[in-house]
């Protein structure tokens, strides 16, 4: 079991193949669990239809490790941003779907005349944050944030992070980090959950995750 409590940052550790990604992809309902049940604000999700199906799908957003393969390389990015709004009845005036793109943009820290370039254009870091700006746009409480520095350069890592706990502060958002990267996760997580083989094996506050580790898994990734 595993609860994520609102307006927290909750760290998610261990190592490569473990099932990071896939619990990740699980709780947005990218890939459904083949056994258990995922549950959102107390509604198991697998029950979720209508208006409470919608609140979950724009209320939960992912962001993606590799910030390249997750943007279409044939849309501009005003056209990437763009696109949640129209699929989800959202904005359909041209004039608010450009304002809602230019305040996202600006945002996440980049000009608003980025709008008319292609993914290609930007670097690593740039595309993050146009990553990040995709999903806030739809004004979601929860992210699912999957190892999202990890694809950076190091200089670039810190900016994101900050960037990260800026938006946290902004707008009341909880955070699933999920990361291999105990540095980053001790600087940003309020809680740490430990995987193991699939399985959470420990879960503490992070003073105390880094303090007194009581798992010998966590103390050989520390």
């Amino acid at each position: 079991d595993l609860s994520i409590r609102e307006g927290e940052v909750l760290g998610l550790v261990g190592e490569s193949g473990c099932g990071k990604s896939t619990l990740g992809r699980m709780i947005t309902g990218i890939t459904p669990p083949t056994g258990g049940e995922v549950s959102y604000r107390g509604t198991d999700l697998s029950a979720m239809k209508g208006q409470a199906l919608k609140d979950f799908t724009l209320g939960v957003q992912m962001i993606f490790q590799d910030p390249y393969a997750s943007l279409n390389p044939r849309q501009r990015v005003g056209e990437i941003l763009a696109e949640p709004l129209k699929v989800h009845g959202l904005a359909r005036d041209k004039t608010e779907i450009r304002r809602r793109v230019d305040a996202a943009l600006a945002e996440v820290g980049l000009d608003t005349s980025y709008r008319d370039r292609y993914p290609h254009q930007f670097s690593g870091g740039q595309r993050q944050r146009i990553g990040i700006a995709r999903a806030l746009i739809v004004e979601p409480s929860f992210l699912v944030c999957d190892e999202p520095i990890a694809a950076l350069d190091v200089s670039i890592q810190a900016q994101v992070i900050n960037l990260f706990l800026a938006l946290r502060a902004r707008r009341n958002l909880t955070y699933l980090f999920i990361s291999h990267d105990l540095s980053v996760v001790r600087h940003i997580a309020d809680r740490v959950a430990i995987m193991y083989l699939g399985k959470i094996v420990e879960l503490a506050p992070a003073a105390e995750i880094f303090a007194s580790p009581a798992h010998p898994y966590t103390r050989t990734l520390l």
